[in-house]
């Protein structure tokens, strides 16, 4: 593996973890020249699967698209990196047994926002106003009111 830092071709592993149930390793790796710490991952590759969107354009499954929108919706909370990659792994999850080659971006939606009500109503309502595309402040109101903020 070459090091990011200096691009020296050997290093050591430090550390080794499985996530997603096995399909994913989690490597700390140390470069042996500038000593500077790395991760990286190994995956198995899986059959691609695309992702329908609402105007009917297809792309290439992207899980990093999901993090960063749950990381948006969970800024300035109480919510640890972790919490967040195992929402991703679970929606992943999900999908990839749910749909063989296709998943619109609406089931994808769907899918984080049972996930982040369960986490935080902060970001679940962050999400939601993107995610269902609020545009007043009486959609904010009536989501609110939905989970539980009847003071509002």
């Amino acid at each position: 593996m070459k090091c990011p830092y200096c691009g020296y071709l050997k290093d050591k592993v430090i550390d080794s973890r499985e996530r997603d149930d096995g399909l994913l390793i989690r490597r700390r790796r140390a470069c042996l020249k500038c000593r500077k710490r790395f991760t990286t991952y190994e995956e198995i590759d899986l059959k691609p699967l695309v992702v329908v969107k609402k105007d009917g354009r297809r792309e290439k499954f992207n899980r990093d698209k999901i993090r960063i929108g749950i990381q948006k919706a969970c800024e300035k909370r109480p919510i640890s990196i972790d919490k967040i990659d195992k929402i991703v792994e679970e929606v992943e999850k999900d999908i990839r047994q749910r749909y063989e080659d296709e998943v619109t971006s609406k089931e994808i939606g769907q899918l984080v926002i049972k996930k982040l009500k369960k986490l935080d109503k902060v970001a679940y309502i962050r999400f939601a106003s993107v995610y269902q595309e609020f545009d007043n402040i009486n959609q904010f109101l009536k989501e609110i009111e939905k989970i539980g903020g009847k003071n509002v």
